[in-house]
């Protein structure tokens, strides 16, 4: 996961591999459940192109659904997502914690043949914190960006959908963005 592209983002991402397995569905719901997870954790070099290796450790909780729209009855996602994730230095053991509370849903679908595209608006707010607890930055607002899916031949249905790729923003941060890079690198080094 590319730092640049701001904590909590990380795990609105990750949150998409959750739904390999889908629930039971009410009415007019494709799937509605709540979830916690540990994910396993995983390495970064060059982190915010510092030059330092770091670990990410990543918990998530919240409710995901799903829900039929349009003509085609393409799947549609919202998700509520609180998050914590804790980088820490792998050489120094120096560590940064963000907390993020995450409301993201999918705003357009599209079906490309093969692949979904989706444009999902995620808004909520991320605070960093410094290993004594303190806030050193926070990004609260909301953002707009695509994902690709491949929806191996089912587009109106999500359990075997595969996330390919992230596309990019399409429309950056509203709100204040302090740059976590910025307040996590000095902490991290340990100067």
């Amino acid at each position: 996961m590319n730092a640049r592209l701001g904590f909590g983002l990380c795990a609105v991402v990750a949150s998409i591999a959750l739904f390999a397995v889908v629930g039971a569905a009410s009415a007019g719901q494709i799937f509605g459940e709540k979830f916690h997870e540990e994910l396993d954790p995983f390495s970064e070099a060059n982190f915010c192109g510092s030059g330092l290796d770091v670990t990410w450790d990543v918990t998530q909780e919240g409710h995901a659904h799903a829900v039929s729209r349009g003509r085609d009855k393409l799947p549609y996602f919202g998700f509520n997502i609180k998050s914590t994730e804790v980088v820490t230095n792998d050489e120094n053991g120096n560590f940064v914690t963000a907390r993020s509370t995450v409301t993201d849903k999918d705003l357009r679908v599209t079906d490309n043949g093969e692949t979904l595209t989706l444009l999902v608006l995620a808004t909520g707010n991320s605070v960093l914190y410094g290993m004594d607890g303190e806030v050193i930055a926070r990004n609260p607002g909301q953002v707009r960006f695509e994902i690709l899916i491949d929806h191996n031949g089912t587009p109106t249905d999500p359990v075997d959908d595969e996330f390919l790729e992230f596309l990019g923003e399409v429309k950056g941060s509203t709100g204040r963005t302090d740059d976590f890079c910025e307040a996590a690198v000095p902490i991290l080094e340990g100067s």
